[in-house]
């Protein structure tokens, strides 16, 4: 059929350029891995499919056509004959599920195969691209702002459940207040000195933070003798700023504000080194922000001794004594310090101690666990784990999708979702503990999991802002803003991890029906453990947002509290995850608080939380879905009627408050719930609203060209007085000119004064003419007080008095009161001689006002 093509063939030697092109190509991106000669040419390709029994057409070459029926022949057509044997002993080896060969020559596994071996339309789920680290290699190294200071050890701690419950420190009142010295009395033994502040913004990222040598902040040990302790807090989640040691075994502590921020000083970790035994340290931080705190109700601070947990499995336990929280001393003019103390007693010499605000639990502690979670046989069946988006620094934010495969498309189609995410405030680490013993039950063989993966999809961002905990923020995103504040926003760039969670929401919402959202969270002023809900405004579903808090209460009686529980949307929260997931469609969308206290109620009263604690809430999450999903609603209707019976009973206790009886039977459902719950508290996200740090100056920038740009826009009249005074002295000014000339003409200035308007300006235009059309009208129906002449006696007037007043001054100028005007140019005006008569007629008033009187124009000759 193409005699040419085959002789051209024969005596080809060169390679074909698109196929040089194309192995080149594929080479680049890895999905060609085999020798360059056993690449064939595509020309070759044509000249044996032409000519192979096995591959004729049924049509012409150029057209569409069907192969052999055979699928085992289907799928040998992908390479032809010409390839050497072994290669066509590996394609002999296709799989019937998948067109993925053991060839080298293709790499592709997207497409799928049904029983019979055709082509499905649909491609396989596109895992290898998406950007996970390998289950076999190493983990996704942290990036950190360029500013920041990062030392090169790994920083680990082990899990470890206290034997016994670690209770609250009770205040004797007799705690001491130390005096904040400061530097100038005190050594600073530890500083950072590169650190982002307010005046700056993120600019770019990588791993290691700044480059160069990292200096020593921490002071020199003169000798063995030396008993300066060692501080450090310069890796993953790490925050101090300053350490100035005021005594010999006293420290004043400086926490880092949120990076480019100068807020949000309530999280600290950080370490300290040469240590002695049986000796009282005293730690004092003194730059806390929140008034209240959970430390006055007894809370103790989070220590780690390397030693207990290397000799003996001890980890993080409550420690410190003397503890006091207070207001300082001191101030930077703005807003006030507080201070936290503590004594401490070190159970070795020489050892490497930790001190926390709670159980950290850092990004790379994440990724230890996702790890596992993909190198788990069975775990990862179920368990699909996704990029979700980078963060600013480049960080990865991670997405779990955790269902069991359904076994018909109806089943798949019919599972409602929940969505569940945590660490928005990076110094929340309470969040993370209950999302790992929620994912520690949601992945396990448990029956209750099985079923709940069976009629659920679970979407799940573990950690939304790892930029945060990376550089130990407590509040704020490296944007310098709390990122959950801005769940509405539409700065993609700027708050990459808020916006893309939105969207997946959204289209998951467009799928199916999403059951409940849940945000995990801390808390630093109350106890226990309560979600903040959103009331429903349709009474077809009115109380049911609060049957599951309800429920959830009932299966952790001694950790979760209905009580503390609030849904009262507030005005102030609009931007929240979980006011905007409402706003979307989600009746029970929640922010769940955990404390990082303790609790106050059943057996757990007066003592801390546990990792263990947390990460039982996060199985209590997974029973309480099951009970609230149960197909026999007898619980689900019981809470209601019990919400119902609590609901009446507030209401009867607020207006006993306000000293009103009322009789509430039969309207009580009526009341807005809104009203009778007050503002949820614990949060000054607020003062961290607006743009992000890097815009502010362009923002700035911008009023500022708007305001030099701005025209000035005159300042109008306040009415029609002043607007008719203001015409009457602008022309009274033009017009007394007329007047130098004739003294006699007294009584007809006078009349001029009263009557304006027919002397204005001939050079004035018609817009102006018809701005000032009111007053006229006004002056000439009489409405002026001074005004007395008729409108025929006044138009004689003017008449006489102008035409002698034209002839005295100009002789030779006749004036015509004729409507047409004369054109020859012989008779011309004197050229300093301006005309003073309007040309433009006056239209009628309109509806409801007298009509004004159309009086004939007046003509002067002028230059045609």
């Amino acid at each position: 059929m193409f005699p040419a093509l085959e002789t051209e063939l024969k005596q080809q030697t060169l390679p074909d350029p698109y196929e040089d092109f194309m192995y080149h190509h594929l080479q680049y991106y890895g999905y060609f891995k085999a020798e360059r000669g056993s690449l064939p040419n595509s020309a070759t390709h044509q000249h044996v499919w032409k000519n192979n029994p096995r591959y004729l057409l049924s049509g012409s070459f150029g057209e569409t056509a069907d192969l052999i029926p055979d699928p085992l022949q289907k799928e040998k057509r992908l390479w032809p004959t010409c390839l050497s044997s072994t290669v066509h002993r590996q394609i002999e080896a296709v799989s019937r599920d998948s067109l993925m060969l053991s060839s080298p020559l293709l790499k592709s596994r997207q497409l799928l195969h049904d029983d019979l071996g055709e082509v499905n339309s649909r491609l396989r789920e596109p895992r290898d691209l998406f950007a996970f680290f390998s289950s076999s290699g190493p983990l996704q190294a942290p990036r950190w702002p360029i500013e920041c200071e990062v030392i090169k050890e790994n920083i680990h701690h082990i899990e470890w459940v206290p034997p016994q419950p670690e209770y609250f420190y009770q205040p004797t009142g007799n705690e001491k207040v130390p005096e904040i010295v400061g530097e100038e009395k005190g050594t600073v033994v530890y500083q950072l000195d590169s650190v982002p502040s307010e005046d700056s913004y993120f600019t770019s990222s990588r791993v290691g933070g700044k480059r160069g040598i990292i200096k020593e902040p921490a002071v020199t040990l003169q000798g063995p003798e030396d008993n300066t302790l060692l501080f450090e807090s310069r890796f993953e989640s790490g925050n101090l700023q300053k350490a100035v040691r005021v005594n010999t075994y006293e420290y004043e502590l400086t926490l880092r504000t949120d990076l480019y921020t100068n807020k949000h000083t309530q999280w600290f970790y950080f370490r300290v080194q040469n240590t002695r035994k049986d000796v009282t340290y005293r730690f004092t931080i003194v730059n806390l922000l929140k008034p209240k705190s959970l430390y006055t109700i007894g809370m103790k601070p989070l220590m780690y001794s390397q030693l207990d947990a290397n000799a003996h499995s001890i980890g993080w336990r409550r420690e410190g004594d003397e503890i006091r929280y207070y207001r300082s001393n001191t101030d930077d003019g703005q807003q006030p310090f507080y201070c936290l103390t503590w004594t401490i007693q070190f159970p070795h010499d020489q050892d490497t101690c930790f001190f926390a605000h709670f159980y950290p639990y850092t990004y790379t502690d994440l990724q230890r666990f996702l790890l596992s979670v993909a190198n788990s046989p069975v775990q990862s069946q179920f368990c699909k784990l996704r990029t979700l988006c980078r963060s600013l620094a480049g960080n990865t934010v991670y997405l779990l999708t955790i269902t069991n495969p359904a076994r018909t498309p109806q089943e798949a189609a019919a599972k409602k979702a929940v969505v569940l995410t945590a660490r928005v405030h990076p110094g929340e680490s309470n969040g993370s503990w209950i999302m790992k013993g929620f994912l520690d039950f949601i992945l396990s063989n448990s029956p209750d999991a099985q079923l709940l993966r069976d009629i659920f999809i679970f979407k799940v961002v573990p950690m939304l802002n790892p930029d945060g905990v990376i550089v130990g923020n407590y509040r704020c995103s490296l944007a310098g803003r709390d990122l959950n504040r801005h769940y509405k926003t539409i700065l993609k760039e700027s708050f990459p991890c808020i916006w893309h969670t939105r969207n997946m929401i959204k289209r998951l919402l467009e799928e199916r029906e999403v059951l409940l959202y849940c945000d995990f969270h801390g808390h630093s002023r109350k106890s226990n453990i309560f979600l903040y809900g959103c009331n429903n405004n349709d009474r077809k579903f009115w109380l049911h947002e609060r049957v599951f808090p309800l429920m959830l209460s009932k299966n952790a009686p001694d950790k979760f509290s209905f009580h503390s529980c609030n849904f009262k949307v507030q005005k102030c929260k609009e931007g929240t995850g979980r006011v905007v997931m409402w706003r979307m469609g989600i009746l029970n969308s929640y922010t769940m608080e955990s404390t990082f206290g303790g609790s106050t109620l059943g057996n757990k009263r007066d003592t801390h939380f546990t990792p263990e604690d947390l990460k039982s809430l996060g199985y209590h999450v997974c029973d309480t879905l099951l009970d609230f999903c149960d197909p026999d609603r007898t619980k689900f209707m019981q809470c209601l009627a019990e919400l119902k019976e609590l609901l009446q009973q507030e209401i009867h206790k607020k207006f006993k408050e306000l000293g009103q009886d009322m009789d509430l039977e039969g309207s009580w459902s009526d009341i807005s719930l809104s009203d009778i719950e007050s503002s949820t508290s614990g949060s000054d996200s607020s003062l961290s609203d607006g743009l992000p740090v890097h815009l502010l100056n362009t923002a700035d920038e911008l009023n500022q060209k708007k305001k030099m740009y701005k025209k000035k826009k005159r300042k109008p009249l306040q009415s029609r007085k002043q607007r008719n005074k203001q015409y009457q002295k602008s022309n009274l000014m033009q017009e007394s000119k007329l007047t130098e000339d004739a003294p006699e003409g007294a009584g007809f200035a006078s009349t001029l004064q009263k009557q304006p308007a027919f002397f204005k300006n001939s050079e004035n235009t018609s817009s102006s003419t018809m701005k000032n059309e009111k007053p006229r009208l006004n002056e000439l129906n009489g409405r002026d007080k001074g005004t007395s002449l008729g409108p025929s006696k006044m138009t004689t007037l003017i008449l006489t008095k102008n035409k002698e007043r034209m002839q005295r001054e100009k002789p030779g100028l006749t004036v015509s009161c004729s409507p047409k005007r004369n054109t020859n140019p012989s008779q011309e005006p004197a050229p300093d001689t301006k005309p003073n008569w309007s040309r433009n007629r006056y239209p009628a008033t309109k509806g409801g006002r007298t009509t004004a009187v159309v009086y004939p124009s007046l003509h002067i000759y002028t230059y045609p």
